[in-house]
C-alpha cells in the first residue's frame, strides 16, 4: 500500500510545488481547495500525512486538524498546517488543535521533506505498513521531533517570492477595481 498525502490548499502555486515535491517521492497525492472538501475526503483516504493550509476556505486548516485529532480512525496521520511566509500562524492554536509542524510557502523541497518524512514513518509504523524486513532495517531509536511552530529566520528572497505571489494572485481584481473608478470618475 502506498503512502497517501492529502494536501489541502487554495493556492494552485503551493499545489503544483507540493504536488511535485511528493510525488517525486513517490507518494500518493490526493489535493482538494475547500475544507469541507478535505473532511469528505478523510475517512475514505485515510492519509498518512495531511498538508492544510491555515487559511483554506471552508474549514480553516486548525478545524481540519482538529477533526483529524478527534476521529479515532485518523490519529495516526501527521498533520502539517502551511501558510504563507506572511501570513501570521497562532502557534498557540496550532499546538491546541495538534499540529505536529508549520511549513511556510513557497515551499523549498528539503524543508518540506525534512519535515515531513518522520511524520510518514511513524503514520507508516502505526497502520503496519512496514514489512517485517523494512521494520528490522529501522533503527529502534526514537523519532525525532518535528519542527518546532515557530516562524524561521526571515529570508529576503522569500519574502519577495511571496509578496509576487500576492501580487500576481491580486492584481487582476485590483486592476479590474481601479478601471471600474476611473471610469464612474470620468461619467462612464
Amino acid at each position: 500500500m502506498s503512502t497517501r498525502v492529502l494536501l489541502a490548499d487554495d493556492s494552485p502555486h503551493a499545489q503544483r510545488m507540493g504536488e511535485r515535491i511528493l510525488r517525486e517521492e513517490g507518494y500518493e497525492v490526493i489535493t482538494v481547495v475547500h475544507g469541507d472538501d478535505a473532511v469528505n475526503c478523510l475517512e475514505d483516504l485515510q492519509p498518512d500525512l495531511v498538508l492544510v493550509d491555515v487559511f483554506l476556505p471552508g474549514r480553516s486548516g486548525y478545524d481540519l486538524c482538529r477533526h483529524i485529532r478527534s476521529h479515532a480512525g485518523l490519529k495516526h496521520a501527521g498533520v502539517i498546517l502551511i501558510a504563507g511566509l506572511l501570513e501570521p500562524v497562532d502557534e498557540n492554536e496550532a499546538r491546541a488543535a495538534g499540529a505536529d509542524a508549520v511549513v511556510k510557502k513557497p515551499f523549498e523541497a528539503s524543508a518540506v521533506l525534512e519535515t515531513i518524512r518522520p511524520l510518514i514513518d511513524k503514520a507508516r509504523f502505526a497502520r503496519g505498513l512496514f514489512s517485517e524486513a523494512e521494520e528490522a532495517a529501522v533503527p529502534t531509536v526514537p523519532l525525532p521531533p518535528p519542527k518546532p511552530l515557530h516562524s524561521p529566520e526571515i529570508d529576503p528572497e522569500r519574502v519577495r517570492a511571496a509578496v509576487t505571489l500576492a501580487l500576481d494572485r491580486s492584481m487582476p481584481s485590483l486592476i479590474q477595481e481601479i478601471t471600474e473608478k476611473v471610469l464612474i470618475a470620468l461619467g462612464h
